[in-house]
């Protein structure tokens, strides 16, 4: 395989994760939005001046603020690009949004994913909140 293919198949496989966390989110299903992240203690969320180190300590700031259906409202990714560096190191950019009874919220990611034995995994997350116009 060459390079090229090598790098057009990383990529396919990430959009693939991506569409998993879309899909599972919107399942309600937050253990299988989760398991698109590397279960490690350095598995990093970042949004708002914070963060979340390990996997543990970010399922349960999920759970926390997106505990039920009604917050979990339907997700959408847009605007993605992905860009793989290496046969196991990509980073992945998009628009996500959110759609509530409330609310309609939404915000960029940036994420850094490593390919592990499980497959292609989030080890960094950083998500951002637009403003409410």
């Amino acid at each position: 395989m060459t390079t090229a293919n090598r790098s057009a198949s990383a990529e396919h496989d990430v959009r693939a994760v991506l569409e998993k966390q879309v899909r599972e989110w919107n399942a309600g299903s937050l253990l299988g939005f989760m398991e698109t992240y590397a279960k490690s203690e350095s598995t990093r969320f970042a949004s708002g001046g914070d963060h979340s180190l390990g996997w543990q300590t970010v399922f349960d700031r999920y759970r926390k603020k997106y505990g039920d259906r009604e917050a979990m409202g339907r997700l959408r990714f847009s605007d993605l690009e992905v860009t793989v560096f290496a046969p196991d190191t990509a980073l992945a950019f998009g628009r996500w949004h959110l759609k509530r009874a409330a609310d309609e919220p939404s915000g960029l990611f940036t994420l850094v994913l490593r390919k592990t034995g499980e497959g292609w995994r989030i080890v960094h997350d950083h998500t951002s909140v637009a403003e409410t116009k």
